[in-house]
């Protein structure tokens, strides 16, 4: 495969970006490669600039869950330009996406549209912290909620100790108010509660976490943070920004059963146009400036390009049999892949929920970020670089979701799971 093209531009990136790319995981150090660059991409496939062609498992980190450039999408954004790409004022268009996003989350009475995933999670702990008069925060180990100060953080050398900088430029007066808890771990849940009794603003969770690799909740973990947050007053907080509609059309509260107080999202609610929201309970979300005292703004937030985008993405996805039809696909793909592992001989473990997957190169159980961080990530980078040769693209890390789209056909999902066995038996 001849990636010339590819390997020019990433050498003139570093000379002008930081490390060549504009977020990490894109310049596959973890997988020992150079980036690829693309500059196209129509339903289930990518194009780089040298002209090589994949079938693409990542979708742009999962809103492409209808395929690329779907045509209905395409045409509705061409006609919105044409209007103003932004005018800081409000629009019909985010107050219908509103309504059609308060009518399919469980937990969302009302909703603020932002700009991005990370903006939505840390001013849904702005708002939390606002309702509560609280300041410490609990996260969970090997969960990501975007980039803020508060949250890149990672566990101390003890279940209850306080949270340690996972970044320079992060103060530790900020990091001290962030708990970790180790996912599926409702014991470790309590113990941090416990010796912060009463200063829990919220808990923050990736219901299904997409983070680490594709890692379902356990029986009972979701339903135990619920009640949890119930008897301690303290805010749920699901963090959908990648399980939202893609799950199902509800996200993972709907598929599970489990309405928490606020839900975060992401670009999936704007056809992957750069788009966030925040929403929860009235009483919650009217706190919120103008209406109350708890500051958030954004000059492009609900701009018209990603509401029309997201209008468009939200009507196709609740047609008659859309989920059903995902379900399939995902299935036979992920089930392929298992197989074609086992044909081989080659140890893995794989999970996948909904048309969220991933196969982790560790023989036992992966269910929280200790068992994950076990992975053979040799192996993968390895796996990675194969595959990528035979023409599939899956996210250059082991600790990465692949993503399904409706888009796939039979043929490429059978292509698929023909290029895992080679690349099986070549490890």
């Amino acid at each position: 495969m001849d990636t010339t093209r590819s390997k020019e531009l990433f050498s003139r990136a570093q000379e002008y970006i930081p490390g060549g790319v504009n977020s990490p995981v894109r310049a596959f150090r973890s997988v020992g490669a150079d980036p690829v660059f693309i500059k196209g991409a129509s339903g289930s496939t990518i194009t780089d600039v040298d002209d090589n062609q994949y079938v693409d498992y990542v979708g742009s980190w999962g809103p492409m869950i209808l395929g690329h450039c779907h045509p209905q999408i395409v045409a509705a954004v061409k006609s919105a330009i044409e209007h103003g790409s932004s005018f800081g004022a409000p629009t019909e268009l985010e107050v219908t996406l509103a309504e059609m996003v308060v009518e399919a989350v469980p937990s969302i009475e009302m909703v603020r549209m932002v700009s991005s995933g990370t903006e939505a999670t840390m001013s849904a702990i702005r708002l939390a912290r606002g309702y509560t008069g609280r300041d410490k925060i609990l996260k969970f180990s090997g969960c990501y909620h975007g980039h803020a100060d508060s949250l890149l953080v990672k566990a101390g050398s003890g279940a209850a100790t306080f949270g340690v900088p996972d970044s320079p430029g992060v103060p530790s007066d900020f990091a001290k108010h962030t708990l970790t808890a180790k996912f599926n771990d409702l014991e470790s849940v309590k113990a941090l509660l416990a010796g912060n009794s009463g200063n829990v603003a919220c808990i923050i969770v990736e219901p299904v976490a997409g983070n680490m690799g594709t890692v379902p909740p356990r029986d009972g973990f979701l339903e135990g943070l619920r009640t949890l947050c119930n008897n301690e007053g303290i805010i749920l907080i699901f963090d959908e920004v990648m399980t939202g509609f893609r799950v199902a059309y509800g996200g993972a509260q709907e598929l599970y059963g489990v309405t928490p107080d606020m839900t975060t999202l992401g670009k999936i609610i704007g056809g992957g146009l750069p788009v966030g929201a925040f929403g929860g309970r009235k009483e919650i979300m009217r706190l919120l400036s103008p209406s109350g005292g708890v500051y958030q703004a954004g000059t492009l937030s609900g701009n018209p390009l990603a509401m029309t985008a997201g209008i468009e993405t939200l009507k196709l996805l609740r047609q008659d049999g859309f989920y059903a039809r995902l379900e399939e696909k995902s299935r036979a793909l992920a089930d392929g892949i298992a197989a074609a592992s086992r044909s081989a001989s080659y140890p893995v473990y794989s999970t996948r929920v909904g048309s969220m997957f991933c196969t982790f190169f560790t023989p036992g159980e992966v269910f929280d970020w200790t068992t994950a961080a076990a992975c053979d990530t040799a192996a993968f980078s390895k796996y990675f670089r194969c595959m990528l040769n035979e023409g599939i693209y899956l996210a250059p890390s082991q600790f990465e979701t692949a993503f399904v789209s409706i888009a796939h056909t039979d043929t490429e999902i059978e292509r698929t799971i023909a290029a895992a066995h080679r690349c099986f038996k070549a490890l």
